[in-house]
């Protein structure tokens, strides 16, 4: 996995520094070939503006763009830093990788360069001419700056809390949907086998080479279809997030004919760190670490933590809804032919809960609104998860005990609350 992943960092390295040199290139051609070509094929085509106002727009162009930039993107680097100081360091490569980021730095180089061109052939050889299309392409050349800049602060103003969170959740909702099914449209719930599915002997064991890796992602149609025509089941050893070491099983082979290691680590995918593409978790992850983090003594912003919850519940109320045992895919017969890692209920719950109980056991806002999520999640659950639900309120109930020693904070950290201080369930139904 080691090429892979070198392969995987070279080709961010050369998004974040090739694209700018590509608009830097560009620009130099275009302002050595724009001008040629049109003092050749459009020879009497001229601006109807004197030289040194030209002269004066160029300048002003170029000389703009420069400071512009600098401004721009120190503002984002400190955005950035910011996020990853206040919300969770996972946010930074949202932003700092951003498209965006990339585009508007090369079309402010682009534009500085051309416009430095263009100058020399402002009244060239004192003819007093100025030619219409260069400075022309200089004038579209800054609109697009201008653009570019207006997306680039709209893309620092999704660090605002609601919209980072919102971000986190939208990401954690489409995996849901895509991976999962409805409950009762999978297989058997749990992630039981079938009685036709145990697992023949192991064959061959594909171990990782080379320094940690995160699993990002598996093809499991591919897989499936490889295990098909060799006759055999693939088994992951560790699930999509999870970090594996060198020499740590990768994928066991049951039965069937040997498979080509090269065509194995083709379909699973590794990096440095956990994307959102096939994992839900990672999703309340990045929930759970700004919950926390706004919850911690330096910060102690208990209202983020509860907007947080806001985005968990409607997470976990969707993964209630679905067939949590998508584990066992079989191919076009009916056979099994790959064995995957899923987390349980149970494992969301804990994931999603426990660090922001913990952190938050003192905060009668955070403990409000958790019990409210909690009974809401009851209602509305098949009936199945609610068991889950009944023992995680009980260890949030017991922690209030402990938590409060003051009857009066105790009776208040027990109201039901969905804005976490604000309006108690009792005065919503009165």
């Amino acid at each position: 996995m080691t090429g892979r992943t070198s392969h995987a960092r070279l080709n961010r390295a050369l998004g974040a520094v090739g694209t700018p040199l590509l608009y830097a290139a560009g620009a130099v051609v275009l302002g050595l070939s724009v001008p040629r070509l049109e003092a050749r094929f459009l020879p009497g085509l001229s601006a109807p503006v004197s030289a040194g106002a030209a002269i004066a727009l160029l300048s002003a162009i170029a000389s703009g763009m420069l400071p512009l930039t600098g401004l721009v993107f120190s503002l984002a680097f400190v955005m950035v830093q910011f996020s990853a100081t206040a919300y969770s360091p996972r946010l930074v490569a949202w932003l700092a990788g951003s498209s965006i980021m990339t585009h508007s730095l090369g079309v402010f180089t682009a534009t500085f360069l051309y416009a430095l061109a263009a100058l020399a052939w402002i009244d060239r050889g004192g003819s007093g001419e100025v030619p219409l299309l260069t400075v022309w392409v200089a004038i579209l050349l800054t609109l697009v700056s201008v653009v570019f800049f207006v997306l680039l602060v709209e893309k620092l103003a999704m660090l605002q809390i609601s919209r980072v969170l919102a971000y986190a959740g939208d990401h954690g909702r489409t995996v849901i949907e895509r991976d999962y099914l409805p409950l009762g449209q999978g297989g058997p719930e749990g992630g039981r086998a079938d009685p036709g599915d145990e697992l023949p002997a192991v064959r061959q064991v594909l171990s990782h080479r080379g320094g940690p890796g995160v699993i990002q992602a598996i093809d499991v149609p591919g897989l499936v279809a490889l295990a098909s025509r060799q006759g055999a089941v693939f088994a992951m050893a560790s699930a999509v997030g999870d970090t594996v070491a060198d020499g740590m099983p990768l994928l066991r082979v049951h039965g069937g004919r040997p498979v080509a290691e090269r065509k194995l680590r083709r379909l699973v995918r590794l990096g440095t760190e956990r994307t959102f593409e096939q994992d839900p978790k990672y999703a309340i992850r990045l929930l759970v670490d700004i919950a926390i983090k706004a919850l911690s003594p330096a910060i102690n912003d208990p209202t983020t933590a509860v907007q947080a919850l806001d985005q968990m519940e409607d997470l976990l109320l969707r993964l209630a809804r679905r067939d949590l045992s998508a584990g066992r895919s079989h191919d076009r017969q009916g056979n099994l032919r790959l064995v995957y890692p899923v987390p349980s209920w149970e494992d969301f719950l804990v994931l999603g809960f426990d660090e922001i109980r913990y952190c938050g056991a003192t905060s009668i806002q955070v403990m409000r609104r958790m019990r409210a999520l909690l009974r809401d999640l009851m209602e509305h659950v098949p009936a199945e998860r609610r068991p889950a639900l009944q023992r995680y309120l009980e260890r949030v109930d017991n922690g209030i005990r402990r938590a409060f020693e003051d009857e009066d904070d105790r009776r208040d950290a027990f109201e039901e609350d969905r804005q976490g201080l604000g309006l108690s369930r009792e005065r919503r139904q009165g």
